[in-house]
């Protein structure tokens, strides 16, 4: 994750409030549950110290019209007195209960642990004429997010459909369905090089009939042919087709969280070798004053002393955080951008 995303949270003026709703099942008495969860979080904001103007912003992000989507999406909220600067939706797994924090520093680690964790996928279920384009977020035990869909309708009004004869006659009909599966999956191409510019993905996806997928294949610009994969299994026909491809994405998300979570250990261990690694608060806290870090490397399940401070001044260098699979000292570390003589020791 990119820590540079959160740069508005962390460059406004503290104190600050930041609340976790965990996702539940939605029901029918959604509203008064909300408002009894809410209403405790907000004596606990307001014990602490939180202001009015910081609490009646969060009253108005969490008591919405639509409140059965706080319910089931979960949310997670920061404020200052100027207003909400912060409201994603928060998947954390349930049990793991709400949670409220007031202090000079946004409490994020949670958070950035949830977004560092997960897999982008960009899903296009294909066929010779459009796609189904999905935008989708997995997260380690966790149900799939489908965070947007969108379609590409065809971009050619021909038939792509070629003559079952093969007649000399036939061949212009042919040229003409060639061209048009052309023209077609070049429009879905292009949409998913734009929304995979704007979106960021770690890996796109091509589903659908053979055809349909393989010709998208070929049109993908060379950055999305490098991480792009292809299933076989599933599609929109029907329920069983739609869970058949979600478990082909469930797969998916898995192996590339896997192989990004190998990744960053060997570059952990290549780092210390070279002494382009930091390890404890700090030794990170000294290399993101002087901006070397590269990366913020964070425990699963444990929080660092300081962390919220570490993760400010992470975002303030555009450092990203990444999840390390291991204990380290302090239970955090960093990659470098350059060489930091003297720093601490764990």
């Amino acid at each position: 994750m990119q820590l540079g995303d959160l740069r508005n949270v962390y460059d406004a003026d503290g104190p600050f409030a930041t609340v976790y709703l965990e996702g539940r099942s939605p029901a029918e008495d959604a509203e008064q549950q909300v408002r009894l969860r809410w209403d405790d979080l907000r004596g606990r904001l307001a014990d602490d110290g939180a202001d009015e103007a910081t609490l009646e912003a969060l009253d108005a992000a969490v008591l919405v019209e639509d409140i059965t989507e706080v319910q089931t999406d979960g949310r997670v909220l920061v404020a200052n007195a100027s207003g909400v600067l912060l409201d994603e939706a928060w998947d954390a797994a349930l049990g793991e209960g709400d949670a409220a924090h007031h202090g000079k520093d946004p409490e994020l680690g949670a958070y950035v642990r949830e977004v560092a964790g997960s897999t982008r996928l960009l899903v296009a279920i294909a066929d010779q004429q459009g796609a189904v384009v999905r935008r989708i977020v997995a997260a380690p035990q966790h149900s799939l997010d489908d965070r947007r869909e969108s379609e590409v309708e065809p971009a050619s009004e021909e038939s792509v459909h070629k003559p079952r004869e093969g007649a000399f006659s036939h061949n212009q009909i042919q040229r003409r369905a060639d061209e048009a599966v052309k023209q077609n999956v070049r429009k879905i191409a292009e949409h998913l090089d734009e929304a995979a510019r704007a979106w960021r993905p770690d890996v796109v996806v091509l589903a659908g009939e053979v055809q349909g997928r393989t010709a998208l294949r070929d049109e993908l610009t060379p950055a999305l042919q490098e991480i792009h994969r292809e299933v076989e299994q599933g599609g929109t026909d029907d329920d069983a087709a739609e869970e058949a491809l979600a478990e082909q994405l469930r797969l998916i998300a898995e192996e590339v969280s896997r192989a990004h979570a190998q990744e960053v250990a060997e570059r952990f261990d290549h780092g210390r070798a070279h002494d382009q690694a930091a390890e404890g608060p700090a030794a990170v806290e000294q290399a993101l004053e002087m901006g070397a870090v590269a990366s913020v490397l964070l425990e699963h399940q444990r929080a660092a002393d300081s962390e919220a401070h570490l993760l400010r001044a992470g975002a303030r260098t555009d450092a990203e955080a990444a999840l390390i699979d291991r204990e380290v000292g302090g239970h955090v570390a960093a990659l470098l951008r350059f060489e930091v003589p003297d720093l601490p020791r764990t």
